[in-house]
């Protein structure tokens, strides 16, 4: 009788392979997100997206108070299209910086 391999055990299995659209989805994602920072910038929705609620609450509170929110959200939609994918990666979603 052959031995049967346990299907449980992924000893002989390879590693997954990154997937050949990851560099264009981060570089739509930071498009996306450029743009919600330079149109409704004031209202932080760029900051929500990421996951800086606290920071996204204060934006909208700088907006609704002085306007200043809209002008941080101009900076920095711009900030954001002008990075690379990797700048834009290691900044903002590993570095999780919040401002500019």
């Amino acid at each position: 009788m052959g031995t049967m391999s346990n299907p449980t055990d992924q000893s002989h299995t390879p590693p997954p392979q990154p997937t050949p659209g990851n560099k264009s989805e981060k570089k739509m994602i930071a498009g996306i997100l450029g743009i919600l920072g330079i149109i409704w910038g004031g209202w932080g929705l760029h900051k929500f997206y990421l996951g800086y609620t606290k920071e996204g609450v204060i934006q909208l509170l700088l907006c609704l108070l002085c306007g200043v929110g809209t002008i941080i959200g101009i900076i920095e939609g711009i900030i954001y299209l002008t990075k690379s994918d990797e700048e834009f990666d290691a900044t903002y979603v590993h570095g999780r910086k919040p401002w500019f």
